[in-house]
């Protein structure tokens, strides 16, 4: 029996009807987006939420008479205050992405916001975490709860953690595609 396989004869590709020019001005896009990642509608979402509880956590903190006083609160409000500047500006250009139908999957566009992800998602946490063992040594350690303002504390701390629990995806996720590539 005399059959033709493709590995043995390969067959050449069908010229293109657009007399050879490939259209090479296209914007690539990649076949899948990952909700989650720069330029998606989760990705947008994700930027909101880490917005609003910094924001949250910044504006519950700095109501307090007190905070400067300690100086595990002035981190906090501090890496809030650059976690709601981050937040926005990319929340922006995530909505313009989605606007004009962009990908963000540009090699340094994807570098920029991933490093940018992993340090305020690390200043948030670390000031999250002094904020939380300030508040339990006043309120569990000393016992002055009465005297400070312990509820504010403990919901702007709490605030900062959920606020890093959602940046956080933002920067494993452009890690990954990083990583991938």
């Amino acid at each position: 029996m005399n059959v033709s396989h493709a590995s043995v004869h390969p067959v050449e590709d069908p010229p293109t009807t657009d007399g050879g020019n490939n259209n090479n001005n296209a914007p690539r896009v990649r076949m899948k987006d990952i909700q989650g990642m720069p330029g998606t509608k989760a990705g947008l979402t994700l930027r909101v939420f880490q917005f609003f509880f910094a924001a949250a956590a910044l504006a519950v903190m700095a109501a307090t008479s007190d905070f400067p006083s300690v100086t595990a609160f002035r981190y906090l409000v501090a890496a809030a205050g650059l976690q709601c500047l981050w937040s926005l500006t990319l929340a922006i250009v995530d909505i313009y992405a989605l606007l004009v139908m962009r990908s963000l999957q540009n090699y340094r566009v994807v570098s920029l916001f991933a490093f940018g992800d992993g340090i305020t998602s690390t200043l948030t946490f670390a000031a999250a975490c002094a904020s939380a063992g300030i508040t339990v040594l006043i309120d569990n350690d000393l016992g002055s709860c009465s005297q400070n303002h312990c509820v504010q504390f403990e919901t702007s701390t709490a605030m900062a953690f959920i606020s890093w629990f959602t940046a956080l995806p933002s920067f494993l996720l452009n890690f990954w595609s990083l990583a991938s590539r």
